[in-house]
């Protein structure tokens, strides 16, 4: 990142490396948005705690060092960030690039390879084997893609990202979309210039004890130390959920998935919150056994989990949403990854030609090749066959559907019609 475009009296970078060259100690990617005579520091809904934050002032032209002293979090309420954020979005122009439609698309095909941002390692959603395979409902969302758009599910470069780094990832162009198991929320998608294409997973946050501590309730962790993700809605949901009943506790914040697992596991916190999900990949990394922990069954948030793009390029969006839904009404229709052949070329059923855009009709609108149902299909099958995969029965977190059930199952996983 050389420079920065959009109006404003500037933008200003907290990162360190690439990121930012000319500031040397941050880890966080976080972005200070200077308009309309006020300042605020704000990503990823949250903000900078660091009491003396050396920050890289992006204007055109190089970088320039400053120094921020106080912690804005301490200052701006969650509804004056909300409202700032707001207005910010409705200014427009504070975006680190400008996309246009059809930009994306463009520059996926033409390189051949779509490059997909993912989790440092989570299993179920994203994660690598001892060959260097990865695999994961996030994953596999990103080879549907690739072979939607390019026409081979298996051009993908996987960009293993930071918490911290994931929207500054996309905004920049270092990623063409995000599928890193991150939460759909208003704040990020209005205050971060970014646009949320599906829920592929429904899950809640919860906590992970030791099966031999006293603890059976989250009202038992009052006064306790809790391992938590820094800089996340789990952050702040344990926040909310804490000092809504007045309970004090102790937040044991980790920059990475390894971190908080090594200090749950150490002894360091009395219970470590995140996603379900999650914790029940936590539990299968358990020192001896998984079954000397266990899940808490009360659940503190909602929590959609979504690939995301960079905002501005609606025919991508419209493409990435097509393709989203097409596994999970493949599941509906009954089309699986070993019968899609077959089902192409029956015609007891008129929906299945629609729904498998035989005549490329959709294709040609969306500007990929005719066939791209099929290859989705043929690469990672139908939303069954991919939850199954990675967090259901063929998998080693054997999870329960619950929500990401079919509509009508009695979940939530539903599919505009392919008319």
């Amino acid at each position: 990142m050389s420079s920065v475009e959009g109006g404003g009296s500037g933008v200003e970078y907290r990162g360190s490396g690439a990121q930012c060259e000319k500031c040397h100690d941050s880890h966080d990617s976080k972005v200070s948005f200077m308009k309309m005579g006020f300042r605020l520091l704000f990503v990823d809904n949250q903000y900078n705690k660091s009491p003396s934050a050396p920050l890289c002032r992006g204007m055109k032209g190089g970088f320039s060092c400053a120094v921020l002293y106080r912690p804005i979090h301490r200052l701006l309420s969650k509804v004056w960030r909300f409202l700032v954020c707001t207005a910010l979005a409705l200014a427009g122009g504070f975006y680190l690039t400008e996309s246009h439609a059809g930009e994306a698309r463009a520059r996926v095909q033409s390189r051949r390879m779509l490059n997909c941002g993912v989790s440092d390692g989570r299993v179920g959603f994203s994660s690598r084997d001892a060959k260097g395979r990865w695999s994961g409902l996030d994953v596999d969302f990103c080879r549907a893609v690739a072979a939607a758009v390019i026409g081979d599910g298996e051009n993908v470069k996987f960009v293993p990202l930071l918490t911290t780094a994931r929207f500054l990832a996309l905004r920049s162009n270092e990623i063409d979309v995000l599928s890193r198991n991150t939460t759909w929320t208003i704040g990020r998608e209005i205050g971060l210039g970014v646009h949320f294409v599906g829920t592929l997973y429904y899950d809640g946050q919860g906590f992970i004890v030791p099966r031999k501590s006293r603890v059976k309730q989250i009202a038992d962790l009052k006064g306790a130390q809790i391992c938590v993700m820094e800089r996340t809605t789990t952050e702040e949901n344990l926040a909310d959920y804490f000092n809504a009943r007045n309970w004090k506790y102790v937040a044991v914040p980790a920059k990475s998935l390894e971190e908080a697992t090594r200090d749950f596991f150490a002894g360091r916190c009395a219970a470590y919150t995140a996603d379900r999900s999650s914790l029940a990949a936590v539990r299968l990394r358990a020192p001896r056994a998984p079954t000397d922990y266990v899940i808490l069954p009360e659940q503190i948030s909602k929590e959609p989990l979504g690939p995301a793009i960079k905002h501005g390029d609606e025919d991508w969006l419209v493409l990435l949403r097509w393709i989203y839904f097409a596994p999970i009404a493949a599941e509906e229709l009954g089309v699986t990854s070993q019968n899609v052949r077959a089902k192409g070329q029956s015609k007891a059923d008129p929906r299945l030609a629609k729904f498998l855009d035989v005549n490329g009709a959709f294709a040609k609108l969306l500007g990929i090749e005719p066939g791209w149902v099929s290859r989705i299909l043929g690469s990672v099958g139908n939303y069954e066959e991919m939850f199954d995969r990675n967090l259901g029965k063929d998998s080693a977190l054997k999870l329960d559907r619950g929500p990401n059930r079919l509509w009508n199952k009695g979940g939530l996983m539903y599919s505009p019609p392919f008319l």
